[in-house]
């Protein structure tokens, strides 16, 4: 990765677009990346409406599809597979 870019979404996540409720949710399909400087930084997004949208993945850049809208509905560091629920302390009873 080049390291004039600083990315918001990555493979994987589950999105939605704060303006087009519409379209439904998505999932980010592919990352794309240019290596050349000044190079564009894109991502694409499979919504459930069917339709592949792509967009523009800098956070640097005016044009990111932040800015535009798109929103996270989750992340992979807090949805760990593996992870405990939390449970209460069990009380110790006297008898």
């Amino acid at each position: 990765m080049d390291e004039e870019h600083r990315l918001y979404l990555r493979l994987g996540d589950k999105v939605f677009h704060a303006n087009y409720g519409q379209w439904g949710g998505g999932v980010v399909v592919e990352e794309m990346t240019s290596v050349l400087i000044g190079g564009t930084c894109l991502v694409r997004i499979l919504f459930e409406d069917g339709q592949q949208r792509t967009f523009n993945n800098d956070l640097d850049s005016d044009m990111c599809c932040y800015y535009f809208g798109i929103r996270r509905s989750h992340h992979s560091l807090f949805d760990a597979p593996g992870r405990r629920a939390y449970q209460a302390p069990k009380k110790i009873r006297k008898g």
